[in-house]
Parts: structure tokens; C-alpha cells; sequence
């Protein structure tokens, strides 16, 4: 059943899929599972398809930004996380943004990571599986052709970079690992598992300032009864309502512009040392790591998770070893945080350590969303 609220879209039959393949995501196998898998069952729910497979980095970004998309009734993202993110981003360059985006999107897991893929199984109410499985239930799912809204995060960092996630955004222990593992790929998602036994042994403490509007401080209601909130964007040039030019992105209504304080509603951590701070959007990091049971698509609320310095190794990998169950939270840890959000910021004492967005590395600065 669907939450209140929830409207659905149907894909038209017959129905035209753009795929968009990245054959080196994961242990390489994309486009073999593609055509094993995924191929047979479109033709059979009627669904034909155009498959760009991706040479290089951007090329996806730059293929939805600049192809005339009309000819398709969605777009196939099989890979990882990363070529989503480089789709969305790509997507909301367009002129016509505004339309582009309505375009139903589609992820069918072939990379590593799989985080998304794996949110929409569970929200499917699908059980927890991996790997063939788990393609095979999101292939059932474009099968079906229902489709949904999906939240979107305005992030924006002090150089002036400004993008836009479906995932989530982190600073520390997570992201170090996503990124120190990524040497290991041709392991599939055992590759987080080796990167968090190495990250164990060298832990990390990153220092500096985490500011945050707490859902609960702005009407006290909750966030799924509210209408959906209007899409944020760059907070640099805030502007007066109704002055924006035609085809641009709407202005960051919760954001004031990262060298000014934050707002005086605003929450403050008091400690600023950290072992990692995470900012998720949906319900799963990976495949295996059920980290914010709570998050649906569209709860219009970033999940913020945030861990001090002082936790010991054994203590971290309990945290890390519970969270394939999604009960991490049970433990009470008094290191580890969680607070549902609706804006944050981020910043770093010094440039210390790498940040990353939907699994992607950026250089350490502070950010906001």
C-alpha cells in the first residue's frame, strides 16, 4: 500500500527505455547482467530499449543534458550510484529543467554500491536480498511501470560548486572507506567490508562545526503531512521572490549564504570533534547497511547522523555490524547521533579528510544543503 499522499505515475505500453550502462561499474558486469537478466524481462512487459553504454566520466551528464530526451518515455540508469548522480545533475543543467525532471528515472543495480536499488526494494516492501536478486526485483519494478516522486537535496560548498543528491552527503569514517575501497571494486560489495576493517585500524577524529534546522523546528508537524517543500537550490544569491529568470533554479528558501551565521533557529552542535557526520536521504547506504529505517522517497527530510570522538574500534564495528539489520540506533550508543532535518551545515576546521556526495569524492570545504 501506498503512504498517504503517494500518487503514482504509469509508463505508457508499448514503452521506449533510454538505458544508460556504465560497463567498469562494480566487478564489470553490468552489461552482462543486462542482457542475461534485465533484456528478457522488458521485452516481455512490452518495454523497448536504446542502450548507451558510458566511455568515460561525464558522459552520461553531458548525454541527458544536451540529447532532445522526447523520444524516450524514461531513462535506465544500470550501474551505481555514481551515474545516477552524474543523470540528476546532468538533468537539472537542462533549459528546460523543469520539464526533464518529470521524466520517470529508473536504477537497475550495477555497480558496488547499489544504495539506492536497494532503498526502492525495501520500500517495495521487497525482502532484503543482493546482487541478481536484487536487479531482478528492480527490473520487476520497471516492469510494473509505477512511478513516484523522489526527494532531491540542494548542496553547496564555499568554492561555489553546487549539485544536486538523491543519496546522501559525508565527511569521515564512511566516506573514507567508500573512497579507500574503491582500489577493491573488482569485489563487488565486499570491497566496504575490506575498507572498514582498514579504516577501523587507522580511526580518524575530523574537527569541526555542525549546524542543522531540526524538522521539528519549524511547524512542529510532521514531515509527510506537510506539502511537499519547494526544490532548493544555490544559496549564494539569494533572491526576492518572483524575480527569478525563466528556466532558472529556484532559489534556496532554508539556506542564508555560508559566510554568514547560520540562523538563530538553527541548532549547534556543542562538540566539534567527529569520527564521521552523514547526511542520508534514503533508507539504505548499501546493500547491507540499513542505516535510516525511517527515510522513505519523498519524506522531504534529510537523515542526520552524526558520530563523536571517543567511540572505540569495538564499538564502531558493533554499530557497523547492527546496521545490516537497520537496529544500530537500539544500541544507544551515547557517541551516535540522529536527528531528522531539514537544512545543514557543515564546517571543517581544516581541509581534513574527503567529503563525498552520492558516493563521489569532493575536496574537504564547508557545505551546506
Amino acid at each position: 500500500l501506498s503512504p498517504p499522499g503517494d500518487s503514482y505515475g504509469v509508463l505508457p505500453r508499448p514503452c521506449h527505455a533510454l538505458v544508460l550502462l556504465n560497463p567498469q561499474s562494480g566487478s564489470g558486469r553490468a552489461l552482462d547482467d543486462f542482457q542475461a537478466v534485465v533484456q528478457p524481462m522488458l521485452a516481455e512487459a512490452d518495454i523497448a530499449t536504446t542502450v548507451f553504454v558510458t566511455e568515460r566520466p561525464h558522459h552520461a551528464h553531458e548525454k541527458v543534458r544536451d540529447e532532445d530526451l522526447s523520444q524516450w518515455d524514461t531513462l535506465v540508469v544500470m550501474s551505481g550510484d555514481g551515474l545516477l548522480f552524474e543523470v540528476v545533475n546532468g538533468l537539472m543543467e537542462r533549459p528546460d529543467w523543469k520539464e526533464a525532471m518529470k521524466k520517470p528515472l529508473c536504477i537497475l543495480p550495477g555497480g558496488s554500491g547499489n544504495a539506492l536499488a536497494a532503498s526502492i526494494n525495501y520500500y517495495a516492501g521487497y525482502d532484503h536480498v543482493a546482487k541478481k536478486k536484487l536487479l531482478t526485483n528492480c527490473t520487476f519494478i520497471l516492469c510494473k511501470g509505477l512511478y513516484t516522486q523522489m526527494d532531491l537535496v540542494s548542496l553547496s560548498t564555499a568554492s561555489g560548486k553546487h549539485f544536486f543528491s538523491f543519496l546522501g552527503f559525508g565527511w569521515g569514517f564512511i566516506s573514507d572507506v567508500d573512497i579507500d575501497s574503491e582500489k577493491y571494486r573488482w569485489l563487488g560489495s565486499a570491497r566496504f567490508t575490506l575498507g572498514t576493517l582498514q579504516c577501523l585500524a587507522k580511526l580518524r577524529v575530523y574537527q569541526g562545526r555542525l549546524s542543522y534546522l531540526p524538522v521539528a523546528a519549524e511547524q512542529g508537524s510532521s514531515p509527510a503531512r506537510r506539502a511537499p517543500p519547494a526544490p532548493v537550490t544555490n544559496g549564494h544569491i539569494p533572491q526576492p521572490a518572483g524575480t527569478e529568470a525563466p528556466g532558472s533554479l529556484p532559489p534556496d528558501s532554508l539556506l542564508v549564504p555560508l559566510g554568514q551565521p547560520v540562523p538563530a533557529h538553527w541548532t549547534v552542535v556543542p562538540e566539534e570533534e567527529f569520527v564521521l557526520v552523514y547526511a542520508i536521504y534514503q533508507s539504505h547506504l548499501g546493500t547491507n547497511l540499513l542505516m535510516a529505517p525511517a527515510a522513505r522517497l519523498h519524506d522531504g527530510c534529510i537523515h542526520l547522523f552524526y558520530m563523536k570522538a571517543g567511540i572505540s574500534r569495538v564499538t564502531l564495528l558493533k554499530l557497523f555490524l547492527a546496521m545490516s539489520r537497520g537496529t544500530h540506533l537500539d544500541l544507544n550508543c551515547p557517541h551516535l547521533s540522529y536527528v531528522p532535518v531539514r537544512a545543514f551545515r557543515l564546517e571543517p576546521r581544516v581541509a581534513a579528510g574527503i567529503m563525498t556526495v552520492d558516493g563521489e569524492a569532493l575536496a574537504c570545504e564547508p557545505v551546506q544543503g
